[in-house]
């Protein structure tokens, strides 16, 4: 997967270049809230257009349904693209049709536009030959560079490979050199934190990572499993009965790999699943009738930051308890400043993990944020993720 061509890899000049980005940035009333994913393009896009191309780029916003609902229009977009570089991104009113095919004639070197929302199409998210065959007609040379989506075997992502000499961009490039250094070489202590609500999301990790990982910090109400496995009472917590057996299964597997699988000591637990219950901290071994798990506890704040403090790497994904609850945030805000305390190579692998960080101001002190949640847990788990594998290899 690491092995793939690269935009510098490839004579771009004078060439019509299609660029997936993944631009699916949070609106509010029309106006973005956080620009991170498309500043995270720039470099791409700025080497291509200084490389004398003809920039042509796509992307998805939110979920249109596959009709042309202007509340998802990339018009914003196109906007902040056009400060932040300084020149006019114009924008064509459709994604294959006549107004992109006449914009992307029109360009000169140098030039940059964008096509309208990808899932404006139902034949994008299906990975359509006939529409990936339209996109790919706009351009001579398709840049992958949406990390994002790069789990999700669309037109954009993966099927205009078919047509094109397909490179990724810097972008991916970065996640998949410093993800794939994590999972294949990396500094040890290898620690691994996974959290979140459900043990059967992360089956696939916790099992690549038992053969990788030094140490596997398990918290969120995936624990919960793990202790009723454990013969605990958990009162009211979430927990996957169907996956108890696997949880024992899982705890045999790290005894015998000689991996140090942690779990929580002590949990902040409510009587009820409201940020205004009533809340008590308990030992793990003993959660009384009527109260749920919704974060860890002080004891296993400390715990898990002494875990993390020597550690050479640091993988986390997923948050330790409620965490846009106020009073069950406490857990995933320690991690995050443990980790920012440490000397480690730390990887935050998107989603709830990456928007904790950045809420908390740690962003600057962790090695790499993960710009995608879904993809950078199938690379975790060590799959294929369909958006890279469709690229030219070396």
């Amino acid at each position: 997967m690491l092995n793939k061509k690269s935009i510098e890899d490839i004579d771009v000049s004078g060439k019509k270049v299609l660029v997936r980005c993944d631009f699916n940035v949070p609106l509010k009333d029309g106006v973005i809230t956080d620009p991170k994913r498309i500043v995270e393009a720039l470099p791409t896009i700025k080497y291509l257009m200084s490389h004398g191309a003809k920039v042509i780029l796509c992307s998805h916003l939110g979920r249109p349904k596959g009709t042309f609902n202007m509340d998802y229009s990339l018009a914003p977009v196109a906007a902040k693209l056009s400060e932040l570089l300084g020149r006019e991104v114009p924008l064509a009113k459709d994604v294959v049709g006549s107004d992109a095919q006449s914009k992307a004639a029109a360009l000169s070197d140098g030039d940059v536009m964008l096509i309208e929302n990808v899932r404006f199409h139902a034949e994008e998210e299906k990975n359509d030959p006939v529409f990936s065959k339209e996109l790919a007609s706009l351009a001579e040379i398709y840049v992958n560079d949406a990390f994002g989506t790069a789990h999700r075997a669309h037109s954009s992502t993966a099927g205009v490979a078919a047509y094109l000499p397909a490179v990724c961009g810097y972008l991916i490039q970065k996640e998949i050199k410093i993800m794939g250094d994590a999972l294949n070489n990396p500094v040890r202590p290898f620690v691994a934190i996974l959290g979140g609500a459900k043990v059967s999301d992360k089956i696939g990790v916790i099992n690549n990572l038992l053969t990788k990982a030094d140490t596997i910090i398990i918290g969120g109400a995936m624990a919960y499993t793990f202790f009723k496995a454990n013969g605990f009472s958990i009162g009211t917590s979430l927990v996957e009965d169907d996956k108890i057996d696997l949880a024992i299964e899982l705890q045999q597997k790290a005894k015998e790999n000689g991996v140090q699988l942690i779990l929580p000591i002590d949990n902040r637990a409510g009587d009820k699943y409201a940020p205004d219950c009533h809340d008590i901290t308990v030992d793990s071994d003993n959660i009384p009738d009527g109260y749920m798990g919704l974060d860890i506890g002080p004891k296993t704040e400390q715990m898990f930051a002494d875990a993390v403090k020597d550690a050479g790497t640091v993988v986390w994904n997923g948050p330790m308890g409620v965490s846009e609850w106020d009073k069950f945030a406490s857990g995933t805000r320690s991690v995050a400043k443990a980790i920012a305390d440490s000397s480690a190579i730390s990887i935050i692998g998107g989603g709830d993990s990456a928007a904790a960080v950045e809420k908390l101001g740690f962003a600057d002190k962790m090695t790499h944020i993960s710009t995608g949640g879904g993809a950078s847990l199938e690379f975790l788990e060590g799959l294929e993720l369909p958006g890279i594998a469709a690229l030219n290899d070396k």
